[in-house]
């Protein structure tokens, strides 16, 4: 969020938003990349992370995300996607996603993702 070329930026928010800790009622949209490993600057780019979030936490932040995972860079999964849906608890370590369809080799895909935050950095909002 904080970089000269953000990959995540506030696209809207309620009257009452900026009263919360939370920022509940913020909408974000994403355009991460996806990659090997967590160092962006060694790691070799095998798709973004596209989608939309909400704070929708009043009292804790938790999200609720929608996003895919696009995989480029050739191979059998170039241009295949994983779409997934569900709220993401920042507070718990480790927290489950509904992976709800793909497309390409991914089609008709249906499980659960696991996310944990690498990084995190409360002044700039930046994460990894």
């Amino acid at each position: 969020m904080s970089r000269p070329r953000p990959t995540v930026v506030r696209v809207a928010e309620a009257a009452a938003t900026n009263a919360f800790a939370t920022s509940f009622g913020a909408v974000y949209a994403m355009d991460d990349p996806l990659t090997e490993g967590p160092d962006l600057s060694t790691s070799r780019l095998v798709g973004r992370a596209q989608g939309v979030y909400v704070c929708a936490g009043r009292d804790s932040l938790s999200l609720l995300m929608t996003m895919d995972f696009i995989f480029v860079g050739g191979g059998a999964y170039n241009g295949s996607s994983i779409a997934v849906l569900g709220p993401n608890q920042t507070a718990v370590a480790v927290r489950e996603m509904a992976v709800v369809g793909g497309t390409g080799a991914f089609r008709f895909a249906r499980g659960y993702c696991q996310a944990r935050t690498y990084s995190f950095d409360a002044k700039t909002g930046d994460q990894g």
